[in-house]
């Protein structure tokens, strides 16, 4: 039988999901428990869960839970939380909207009222586990081949689910913007389903924190005329040719 404290754990267990840590204050506040309360479930015995400085984080001695395998999703927590909230005010009620991969997406998703009713149409795992936790969303994952790298899936046909839909807006995350180059990412693998969700929204908008202006990744994804709008935790240095949304 699960006690309240393996609740608790499995909780935030949850969460680590979407990001790579989490201060033990917000523990405490997600949880309605007190920080004390956590020091102690976390101390007593194994877990998987830990506490590290003052964060918590996955237990580096266990393996499962592998949803995505990214040095990313430890990289500008501060700023992904900034313009998620940023890009979440920007959905409207009954909505269809296409989240992108990325382990800067799941923020945007953490940052929309609990209330609102919307369509979510996604293919990576981190960002359907975010947003099946959104009780007044339809949630649509595209189906395929996992690939554990960006733990996306990708159609095992020509077609996708992509092909019947056309979201009101989609949020594209991007590892690299550059002025030249465009916005880019790691995998080539991601490009498809980027590519597509371009094709079908009427509101294409580009997702990524300002430690990635200026720079240029192995997979090109687009100039950035091909995108609305750019969504960001800052505005670039200098003019990107494309409107930049920022808190």
């Amino acid at each position: 039988m699960e006690t309240r404290r393996d609740e608790r754990i499995n909780k935030l267990a949850q969460a680590l999901k979407r990001t790579d840590k989490i201060h033990l204050k917000e523990a405490a506040h997600l949880l309605g428990v007190s920080e004390m309360t956590i020091r102690r479930d976390l101390s007593n015995g194994p877990g998987v869960v830990v506490l590290l400085g003052g964060y918590i984080v996955s237990d580096p001695m266990r393996h499962q839970n592998h949803y995505f395998v990214s040095d990313q999703q430890e990289q500008n927590v501060d700023r992904k939380r900034l313009l998620g909230q940023r890009a979440a005010a920007l959905i409207q009620p009954e909505e269809t909207v296409y989240f992108d991969c990325g382990t800067t997406v799941p923020w945007i998703i953490d940052a929309i009222d609990e209330d609102l009713p919307f369509t979510a149409v996604c293919c990576a795992m981190n960002t359907f586990l975010a947003l099946k936790e959104k009780t007044a969303c339809r949630v649509i994952l595209c189906g395929g081949e996992f690939h554990p790298d960006n733990a996306i899936f990708t159609p095992l046909g020509p077609q996708s689910v992509m092909d019947s839909l056309c979201p009101d807006k989609a949020f594209i995350s991007a590892a690299g913007i550059d002025i030249r180059q465009g916005a880019s990412c790691y995998n080539l693998s991601e490009l498809p389903m980027k590519h597509l969700a371009l094709q079908r929204a009427r509101a294409r908008l580009l997702v990524a924190d300002s430690s990635k202006f200026g720079k240029v990744l192995p997979a090109r994804i687009a100039d950035l005329s091909a995108f609305d709008g750019l969504i960001s935790d800052a505005a670039p240095a200098q003019d990107m040719g494309i409107e930049v949304i920022v808190p």
